[in-house]
C-alpha cells in the first residue's frame, strides 16, 4: 500500500509497484467500446470445484441488486485486440460517477486480459491488482508472465484493470510534471518553522491543482466505490464469484470487496496485507518502523561484503548513512543534469531498493557513488520508484491518485502544528525515514474533499476461506499486518513467509508458491498459520 505520495517524496509509498519494472510498457484499448457489461472458517476443507462461465455474456445478476444499477450488471465486454500488445485484449467498463445516484454520470474503466492458455481447462477470471492506490492493474496484467505462476497462467484468465482515477480509467490529474518534480523534491523533513510553512504552501499548491482539475471526480475515488466497481467487472466477466490477487493495496481492496459482497467473494489471496483498522497515523508510523527494519537487513548485509561503501560495521554503516542524509539537506548533491539530489530524493532513492532484496546490489553501488559526491544513481532509483522517465515526463498519474484515494479512505492531518507534535514519536520509530512519512500526509490537510472513510475491522462473515499472506521483514506492509487481518476475517488463513522485500508469491520462495497456487486452482488452502521458511 502507498499511503500517500506528497511533498518528501517518500511520504509513503507504501507498497512500490514492482510490476512496473516488469512490464515496461502502458497498454491502451483499441477502440472498445463499453458494450457488456457461503461460510467457511479457517482451514476449511477444498471449495467446489469451479466451472469456467461462458465470456460472451454477463454472470446472472444476483438478487438485490437494485433496478438502477441493472444496466451496468448486465454489460457485455467488447474485447479487442489492444493498441500495444496483440496477445492481450482490452476492453472498456461503464461504471457509475457516483453510486448514491447511479442514474447520473458514468464513468469508463479501462480493462486487460490475457487468456488462459489451457482454454479446455480454464477455470475462470483471475482479477488482479498491484496496491497503490495509484498502481495499473493493466500493466500488471500484462506483466503476468513474472508476477503469475505458470499453473496459474493456464488455467485463469488474466485480468487487470485500472480503479477510478487510476491510468487509463477517468484518471485524477493535479500537476504538471515540471510541478510534480518540485513536489517530490521537496524537503519533507523541514527542521525550522520557515521550512515547515514552505512545505505546507507546496501542499496546498498541490491540492488546489486536484480540485481545479479533478474537482467532480475526487469525491468518488475511495476504495469503497472502486470494490463496487470490481462486482459490476465481476458481472461483466461472466463469473458469479471473484477469483483475486491483491497485493499490498490491493488486500485492503480486495477484503472491502469480501466485506461488501460476502457471497461473491470466491478465492481471494490477499499478498502483503493493510490492516483495516489501523488510523492513517498508526500506518505511517507502523510502517516507518518496517523500513527500519528493512534497512537493518541492508546494512547487516552490506557490511559483511567486502566494498561496502558505508563501512566495516553496522555502526559504521548507520553514521555514514546518516552524514549522507544531513549533507544532502544542507547542500544537495550534482547529478549531472539540472535536478540536484535533494535529502527527500536521496530518500526515497534508498526506501525503493529495500521493497525488492534483488536491489540490494544497485542501492550499494549507488550510496558508494553518492558518497563519492555524485547523486546520479539515487536520483535514478528515485525516479523509477516515481515512474519518472528520462524525459522529464511521468508514465502515469500514481502520484497523484494515491492521495486521491487515501485523502479520502482515512482521516489524516489536519494541520502543521499537528505534524509538529507528531514528530518524536516518527522520529522514534525510524530515525531515517520517519519525519518523511509524517511530513508526506501535510497535502491531506489541505484536500478539497473531506474523508468518507474511517479505520474498521472487516469481517466479511459468509465468504469462503480468504488467504492472506505475510512476509517477515516486508518494510512497506509490515509481517504484523498480515496477521491481525487473517485474525479479523472470519475465514481469514494466514500463510507466512520468513524474508526480506515486499510481498510474498512469485518472489522466489516454492513453498509461498505452491500454498497460493493449491489454493486458486484446487480451493484449498493451506493449514492457517503454515510458515514458509526462507
Amino acid at each position: 500500500m502507498r499511503r500517500t505520495r506528497s511533498a518528501g517524496a517518500v511520504a509513503a509509498l507504501v507498497g512500490l509497484i514492482v510490476y512496473a519494472l516488469l512490464a515496461g510498457c502502458a497498454l491502451a484499448p483499441k477502440a472498445a467500446d463499453a458494450g457488456r457489461e457461503g461460510s467457511a472458517g479457517s482451514g476449511a476443507g477444498p471449495a467446489e470445484p469451479t466451472v469456467a462461465p461462458r465470456d460472451d455474456q454477463p454472470a446472472p445478476v444476483p438478487s438485490g441488486v437494485p433496478a438502477d444499477l441493472m444496466r451496468f450488471y448486465e454489460q457485455r465486454l467488447d474485447w479487442q485486440s489492444c493498441a500495444s500488445g496483440e496477445s492481450f485484449e482490452c476492453a472498456t467498463l461503464e461504471v457509475p460517477l457516483d453510486y448514491a445516484e447511479p442514474e447520473g454520470d458514468s464513468i469508463e474503466l479501462a480493462v486487460l486480459r490475457v487468456r488462459a492458455r489451457d482454454n479446455d481447462n480454464r477455470l475462470g477470471s483471475l482479477v488482479v491488482n498491484p496496491g497503490g492506490p495509484g498502481g495499473s492493474g493493466i500493466e500488471y496484467a500484462a506483466a503476468a508472465p513474472f508476477v503469475i505462476s505458470r499453473p496459474v497462467l493456464d488455467r485463469y484468465d488474466i485480468v487487470g484493470f485500472d480503479p477510478r482515477g487510476v491510468g487509463q480509467s477517468t484518471p485524477v490529474d493535479c500537476v504538471s510534471d515540471k510541478e510534480m518534480d518540485t513536489y517530490l523534491a521537496a524537503d519533507g523533513s523541514p527542521d525550522t518553522a520557515a521550512e515547515q510553512q514552505n512545505l505546507l504552501s507546496i501542499a496546498r499548491r498541490f491540492a488546489a491543482g486536484c480540485e481545479t482539475r479533478s474537482g467532480e471526480l475526487l469525491p468518488h475515488v475511495s476504495t469503497v466505490d472502486a470494490a463496487r466497481d470490481m462486482d459490476i467487472l465481476r458481472s461483466a466477466l461472466g463469473d458469479e464469484e471473484l477469483t483475486y490477487l491483491g497485493k499490498s493495496y490491493g488486500t485492503f481492496l480486495g477484503a472491502t470487496y469480501a466485506g461488501l459482497f460476502p457471497s461473491r467473494a470466491g478465492r481471494l489471496v490477499l499478498d502483503g496485507a493493510i490492516d483495516p483498522t489501523l488510523t492513517a497515523r498508526d500506518l505511517g508510523l507502523e510502517q516507518a518502523k518496517g523500513f527500519e527494519v528493512a534497512l537493518r537487513a541492508f546494512i547487516t548485509d552490506c557490511v559483511r561484503r567486502s566494498g561496502c561503501p558505508l563501512g566495516t560495521t553496522t555502526e559504521e554503516a548507520y553514521r555514514t548513512l546518516d552524514d549522507l542524509l544531513a549533507r544532502t539537506d544542507r547542500s544537495p548533491l550534482p547529478t549531472g543534469e539540472s535536478r540536484q539530489l535533494t535529502q527527500a530524493l536521496a530518500t526515497t532513492g534508498i526506501v525503493m531498493p529495500l521493497y525488492v532484496k534483488e536491489y540490494w546490489p544497485r542501492l550499494r553501488t549507488a550510496l558508494g557513488s553518492a558518497l563519492d559526491g555524485d547523486g546520479s544513481r539515487l536520483l535514478a532509483l528515485a525516479d523509477e520508484y516515481a515512474e519518472r522517465g528520462p524525459d522529464g515526463r511521468y508514465r502515469s498519474n500514481s502520484g497523484e491518485a494515491i492521495l486521491a484515494v487515501n485523502c479520502l479512505d482515512r482521516p489524516d492531518l489536519t494541520s502543521v502544528a499537528e505534524a509538529r507534535a507528531e514528530e518524536p514519536a516518527f522520529e522514534k520509530a525510524s530515525p531515517r525515514f520517519g519525519s518523511f512519512i509524517l511530513w508526506g500526509s501535510l497535502t491531506c490537510a489541505e484536500w478539497p474533499v473531506k474523508p468518507t472513510g474511517k479505520p474498521a475491522a472487516i469481517k466479511a462473515t459468509g465468504t469462503r476461506p480468504i488467504l492472506v499472506v505475510g512476509t517477515t521483514r516486508d518494510p512497506a506492509t509490515p509481517y504484523e499486518w498480515s496477521e491481525r487481518l487473517a485474525e479479523q476475517l472470519d475465514a481469514g488463513v494466514l500463510l507466512s513467509r520468513d524474508g526480506d522485500g515486499h510481498t510474498a508469491y512469485m518472489q522466489g520462495n516454492t513453498c509461498i508458491d505452491r500454498a497460493v497456487e493449491a489454493f486458486l486452482l484446487d480451493g484449498k488452502p493451506p493449514r492457517n498459520g503454515t510458515h514458509c521458511p526462507a
